[in-house]
């Protein structure tokens, strides 16, 4: 839009696209019931001072996209000013908080929804929504051979330890608050330190556990122990969100010392930038749930859903999810909805989901084996991934972000 000015909330990429930014996504970006209790006083600071840029700009129009907790303040507040809305990737109110249905129906001109049963749930009860495809699936991305990933990947520090016994490790890790300090202590035994890149010979597996570092904590460790298990005949990498900083990296890598590197024998775990081209050169993969199994369903790569949150989250939003008519949700052999997004677009199970409790190195590797080998069940997966992906894409040609564009010219009145 030529002439356009653009601010308010939004990450990196978006400043770097011409968006002055009043807040930063990554300063209210949080998962979970008690995560967000935890940093509600600093995400309520930073909405006041988004509103207090709107009040002083008054906006032609708004954009809000995702961040329901946030937005929804937003948009009552925008409509009250008579700013019409228009919302990018919808809150998931057809999984739990129904009930603020009648704020969408009161407050947004135009929901522009990614999935495509949610055209269908917001039309049958008054909104005016409209499928315009998933961003990851219109996405086109030229791939590096595996020697170039591999010689990208040597790029980020790689260094891990192996402990000489477990007192080195200990020491080691007060560094990072994880014990007391020992005066005698200097650094760890440089002969024990390990440096490689990856092997482009051997299989990859990817491990994704989370862009936000809340979410890697919780989720990596798991993953590694999966390693263990699967053995060293495979290079795991880790793909890291942008924001993930040199400083969050080599704790992460040290965190893993304490109880997992410190045995014999560690899996070459290998921390990179790019979970697609991780996904793209990797026989298969364990997915943290998230917007990575869409990416690792367009990517055609088999895997397995995991995740764990605190046990409050957890049993709350169990008690509370329910899907409506249009989600044609599977319930597994104990009762539980589906949560990957894979399986509610499927409209079954076509990925297995391995939550909480069941979130266990034995569980993942059992599910992961069938998906390394070539056999039946690799290829039943690899053809639903691809039917994944084709209920993700928008007829026509046009991609999202232009057909959110065209929405919003429309509420210009530059358009229809």
């Amino acid at each position: 839009m030529a002439g356009a000015e653009f601010f308010g909330l939004g990450g990196t990429k978006m400043e770097a696209e011409g968006l002055t930014r009043v807040v930063r996504a990554e300063d209210v970006a949080h998962m979970g019931i008690t995560e967000v209790l935890l940093h509600m006083p600093r995400v309520y600071g930073e909405y006041r001072r988004l509103v207090g840029a709107v009040e002083r700009q008054r906006p032609d129009v708004a954009v809000l996209i995702d961040f329901p907790d946030v937005n929804f303040r937003l948009a009552k507040r925008l409509k009250k000013l008579g700013v019409p809305v228009v919302w990018f990737v919808s809150p998931q109110l057809w999984a739990w908080k129904r009930r603020r249905l009648r704020w969408v129906q009161e407050w947004v001109d135009r929901m522009m929804v990614i999935f495509p049963f949610e055209e269908a749930f917001y039309k049958a009860r008054g909104v005016e929504a409209e499928f315009v495809g998933h961003p990851l699936a219109a996405q086109t991305v030229e791939m590096s051979s595996r020697e170039e990933f591999a010689r990208h990947a040597a790029e980020l520090n790689q260094e891990q330890w192996a402990y000489a016994d477990a007192g080195d490790a200990w020491n080691y890790l007060h560094k990072f608050g994880k014990a007391k300090p020992d005066p005698e202590w200097a650094k760890p035994n440089e002969s024990n330190r390990i440096h490689y890149e990856l092997d482009p010979n051997k299989p990859w597996i990817a491990l994704l556990p989370g862009s936000r570092i809340g979410e890697i904590y919780r989720n990596l460790r798991g993953m590694v122990q999966t390693a263990y298990l699967l053995g060293d005949g495979y290079e795991y990498l880790v793909p890291l969100a942008s924001t993930v900083t040199e400083d969050q990296l080599r704790k992460l890598q040290y965190e893993l010392g304490d109880g997992l590197l410190v045995r014999p024998h560690p899996p070459r775990v290998t921390f990179v930038r790019g979970a697609r081209g991780a996904l793209h050169h990797a026989r298969a993969s364990v997915v943290a749930s998230g917007t990575a199994t869409v990416l690792a369903a367009v990517a055609g790569n088999p895997f397995v859903v995991v995740y764990r949150v605190s046990g409050m989250t957890y049993r709350v939003a169990k008690r509370l999810v329910s899907y409506p008519a249009e989600i044609p949700a599977q319930v597994d052999e104990a009762g539980n909805l589906p949560v990957g997004m894979v399986n509610l677009i499927a409209g079954r199970r076509v990925v297995p989901e391995l939550l909480q409790e069941r979130f266990t190195a034995e569980n993942v590797a059992a599910a992961l084996r069938p998906l390394l080998a070539d056999g039946p069940e690799r290829e039943r997966m690899l053809a639903d991934l691809a039917e994944v992906r084709a209920k993700l894409l928008l007829k026509g040609g046009e991609g999202p972000i232009q057909r959110v564009a065209s929405a919003v010219q429309a509420l210009l009145g530059g358009g229809t």
